[in-house]
């Protein structure tokens, strides 16, 4: 792979990994509201933010030991379907339940995203 091939590649697994990870922090700005408008409580605002960091903590080494297995370009491809199908679905909840439910899928695909894109720069640019 050329120069210009790796800082393309690079750039747009860099981008995946911005917008993944920037998704947290956008929902923590307006969770308030977003939980006022679907009459949540208290533990449940708790619940939206540890549901997503929970699966993306406890599948980051699930989704690793599948980068070992399979073709690392068909996971990041499914960790970003996952990712974006989940936070379309998010935008759709119409209960607190809903929400934390499609949080917890989109930490999924965040904790993939974490590991994958990390395990391929690796395997891109060696040491």
């Amino acid at each position: 792979m050329d120069h210009r091939h790796v800082l393309r590649a690079l750039s747009g697994l860099l981008i995946v990994l911005f917008v993944a990870m920037i998704s947290t922090t956008v929902v923590s700005v307006a969770l308030p509201q977003i939980i006022g408008s679907l009459d949540g409580t208290q533990s449940q605002y708790t619940w939206v933010v540890t549901a997503t960091l929970l699966a993306s903590t406890a599948s980051t080494p699930i989704w690793g030991k599948l980068a070992d297995l399979f073709s690392k370009k068909l996971l990041l491809q499914i960790a970003i379907g996952l990712f974006v199908v989940s936070s379309i679905a998010c935008g759709f909840a119409q209960s607190t339940e809903q929400l934390i439910a499609f949080r917890a899928v989109q930490g999924l695909g965040m904790g993939a995203l974490q590991v994958l894109v990390q395990v391929i720069i690796a395997a891109m640019i060696s040491p």
